[in-house]
């Protein structure tokens, strides 16, 4: 029996070690399916979730004092109504029920989603009979996120949602039986060091956790050394190692999927705006070229034309002046030729009366 088992252990050893090289990491990840419900789904570990949802809660719920886990899969009101499949599902001593799901990837209509899910433990507590009278217990929906929500990227200190229905104007709670509460792990950044609440270092071990390598001291309680403990690769049977295998190599394929997309989305991105760019930068640099070419070739024309004009102006200056000169002389010589024939004719005259006054005077002697 002895050598049997010890046969057993080896090949479970030999088994572990080929399945073990890919993984070096030392505690699992919440993030994948298994991860997940291994740490808050598992009876022997309800411990964590109560604490957790404490510590979520506890200013509006006050203390949790039990929980017990309901069936996960939910079906619609029909037949062929579309069943809820939760990640965690469960109600406390009051009978107010908890749904805990984990988003890591962006999903389309997720709000919408939560929304939807939300709705099953509302119906759920409809009774037969006419002595019902529509009273119901709290339900919370509760989303743990691996990314962020579009709208809320320009708030990146702000990680937590919490969502009732309320009067718009008001802004007073209108219906405190329905809760939604989101967290974007990703804009939970602050170091072990910083942590402040119990609530903000259970934000941390989930964000961090596979991240790490031993318990910082900075969380030595006992919750979190279970936490830790129930965490713990070396920990897992031979079956859960093999699911946790499948479970990371899911969670780690649909993590590249994403990463692809979005690499394939902003490349074609890139390049339609490209040629939408090019598209749009020839047809702004034609005009703004036609706008530079008409400015500076008016300036050139004008420059071209005040040159030229001058050119020409001295030309047609020049030969107007000539006509003009010689038109304005020609009368001003004739005047002046006039003036002094005249002037001329006018001592001839003179000198010719003297002469004849002068004959006429010698004759008389």
């Amino acid at each position: 029996m002895t050598k049997q088992k010890n046969q057993n252990t080896e090949n479970t050893k030999k088994h572990r070690k080929m399945f073990y090289q890919p993984i070096r990491d030392k505690y699992i990840s919440p993030f994948t399916d298994f991860g997940f419900k291994k740490l808050f789904g598992e009876e022997c570990n309800k411990d964590l979730l109560l604490d957790f949802l404490n510590e979520l809660l506890y200013e509006e719920e006050g203390r949790i004092v039990s929980i017990s886990y309901l069936k996960l899969e939910r079906l619609g009101v029909a037949s062929d109504s579309r069943k809820a499949i939760f990640d965690i599902y469960c109600e406390n001593e009051k009978g107010e029920k908890f749904i805990v799901e984990l988003q890591k990837e962006t999903q389309d209509f997720f709000i919408d989603r939560s929304v939807y899910y939300s709705t099953f433990p509302i119906m759920e507590q409809a009774t037969k009979g006419d002595d019902w009278q529509y009273e119901l217990k709290a339900v919370y929906m509760i989303a743990i996120l691996g990314f962020v929500f579009e709208e809320n990227k320009n708030d990146p200190n702000k990680y937590r949602y919490d969502v009732k229905l309320c009067d718009i104007e008001t802004k007073k709670v209108f219906y405190n039986k329905l809760t939604f509460i989101y967290l974007e792990m990703p804009k939970f950044v602050k170091p072990v060091q910083e942590l402040k609440s119990r609530f903000e270092k259970w934000m941390y071990v989930i964000h961090n956790l596979c991240r790490l390598d031993f318990l910082p001291d900075e969380l030595r309680e006992t919750i979190f050394e279970r936490m830790f403990a129930a965490a713990e690769i070396a920990r897992l049977s031979q079956a859960e190692y093999m699911l946790y295998i499948e479970s990371l190599k899911i969670h780690r394929d649909n993590t590249n999927c994403y990463k692809s997309a979005i690499r394939r989305a902003l490349e074609e991105g890139n390049e339609k705006g490209m040629k939408k760019g090019m598209k749009k930068g020839m047809k702004k640099g034609m005009e703004k070229g036609m706008e530079k070419g008409m400015e500076k070739g008016m300036e050139k024309g004008m420059e071209k034309g005040m040159e030229k004009g001058m050119e020409k102006g001295m030309e047609k200056g020049m030969e107007k002046g000539m006509e003009k000169g010689m038109a304005e002389g020609f009368e001003k010589g004739m005047a002046e030729g006039f003036e002094k024939g005249r002037a001329e004719g006018e001592r001839e005259k003179l000198k010719l009366q003297q002469e004849l006054e002068e004959l006429k005077q010698f004759l008389r002697k």
